[in-house]
């Protein structure tokens, strides 16, 4: 009777505190679903703010420091606490900032006056419901910062699965050294086994006349080989002086680290919009560091990818912390204060080292060829949008323009000048299509004047 009186006090103690466990579960995220809720309905969605925030705030405004317009990380909590001001202010200033300037609100004319009257774009679009998904953006807590551990590990255990050239190549070279050892061994082994059972070795040797005096008294031999350094020494000759002011591979380190990569390739800025006067001008140019600071006014760190540099870039010290100590460079080089956002006057000359330099008895026009001809910048350049260092691709010797003057057709659509020529040309040769030296690519004054 006790055993089952203890078995039914164990029976009801363990439902009793299995009850106590449900109840305590289902309160538990009744609360935790409870506050979501609450939390949903009181603000925004930070993931949408971020988008929104990007997409309408960013080109003026940063999160931790002053840009155009001041910083905007928990802007709602320090406007309420400082200045005492609400969220339906916030809405008005967001959707009409111009308009709360002109009613004279003390606030609005203050911060217009603090950041040197730039007039701050009106969003009338934007929902109250987007604004609160922006501010929850500005109040979330900054993500960690991306490291390049993970990156570096996983190259790690990459290479270190595998056997690396340098073991191998000791291995092979251990596996030779013992077959010499052996050799020896054998060797000598072998030479006392002869002399112990009375072998003689060597053999007594008739006297040759050694191989140099024998190819001295053959007159054939010594004419034919003449010829054959003689030619060789030619051909290397004209090698070495044909390279003379080719300077193809040439890829100087230049005083600020610009990656054509990062800005050609990843961003897909269009050459142009920093060469422009490769339209209008022989030369293509080099752009002043305005032209730079029209993005870097905004972007002043590198975040790089939001997966993190690659092994390939973290082996060549290409880090977010490098890119962005390069736009340093730029800032105090034009005098930019980051702090105030203005120019202090204070400006260095950057020294940049010229890459593609051709001869000065060489004419070449950068708009003839880009704006008329329409040819690609990489025709020349190479696959610029790939260089992490910019280098010169072509040789840019003058059978290799030739080349191309005989190779490539002229762009005579939609071209008025070349209707006649291309059409007295077209019955000279027998063809519909043209190419540069059908045009007179190939005269000398063409390039030589």
């Amino acid at each position: 009777m006790k055993k089952v009186l203890y078995r039914h006090l164990f029976s009801k103690v363990l439902g009793f505190s299995l009850l106590l466990f449900s109840v305590s579960f289902y309160a538990q995220e009744e609360a935790a679903t409870a506050e979501v809720v609450a939390e949903s309905a009181a603000g925004g969605d930070p993931v949408k703010g971020k988008q929104l925030f990007n997409q309408n705030c960013a080109a003026c405004h940063a999160l931790d420091r002053k840009m155009t317009g001041p910083a905007l990380a928990n802007v709602e909590s320090r406007l309420s606490e400082d200045e005492g001001l609400d969220k339906e202010w916030l809405y008005a200033w967001i959707k009409n900032s111009p308009g709360m300037i002109k009613s004279g609100d003390a606030y609005a004319n203050k911060i217009y006056a603090e950041y040197n009257q730039a007039a701050m774009t009106a969003f009338p679009t934007l929902s109250n419901q987007d604004i609160d998904d922006i501010l929850a953006y500005t109040a979330a807590p900054p993500p960690a910062p991306v490291t390049p551990a993970a990156t570096a590990a996983a190259g790690g255990t990459e290479s270190s699965s595998g056997i690396s050239n340098e073991m191998i190549l000791g291995a092979l070279a251990l596996v030779f050294a013992l077959l010499v050892v052996m050799l020896i061994l054998v060797n000598n082994t072998l030479r006392r086994i002869a002399e112990a059972n009375g072998v003689e070795l060597e053999a007594q040797k008739e006297k040759t006349i050694p191989i140099w005096k024998a190819f001295a008294k053959n007159q054939f031999l010594v004419l034919v080989t003449a010829i054959f350094f003689l030619l060789a020494s030619a051909y290397f000759a004209y090698g070495w002086m044909m390279q003379i002011g080719v300077d193809q591979g040439y890829a100087p380190v230049q005083p600020i680290h610009y990656s054509h990569k990062v800005h050609a390739g990843d961003n897909k800025i269009e050459c142009k919009y920093c060469h422009s006067s490769a339209r209008v001008s022989k030369t293509s140019g080099i752009p002043s560091l305005n032209v730079c600071m029209n993005c870097h006014k905004s972007i002043y760190e590198y975040k790089g990818n939001p997966e993190g540099p690659s092994a390939e870039d973290l082996a060549n010290g290409y880090t977010n912390e490098f890119y962005t100590g390069e736009i340093k460079k730029l800032y105090k080089a034009v005098g930019w204060d980051e702090e105030n956002q203005r120019y202090t006057g204070e400006t260095q000359p950057v020294e940049w080292v010229r890459i593609h330099n051709l001869p000065d008895f060489a004419y070449f026009n950068h708009s003839q060829h880009v704006s008329v001809a329409g040819i690609e910048c990489q025709t020349c350049h190479g696959p610029v949008e790939e260089m992490e260092v910019m280098y010169q691709y072509a040789p840019l010797t003058m059978g290799w323009c030739i080349n191309c003057h005989r190779e490539t057709n002229v762009k005579v659509e939609g071209n008025e000048y070349y209707e006649a020529i291309h059409a007295e040309l077209s019955k000279k040769y027998g063809v519909e299509e043209l190419t540069a030296a059908m045009m007179g690519g190939l005269e000398c004054g063409k390039c030589h004047y």
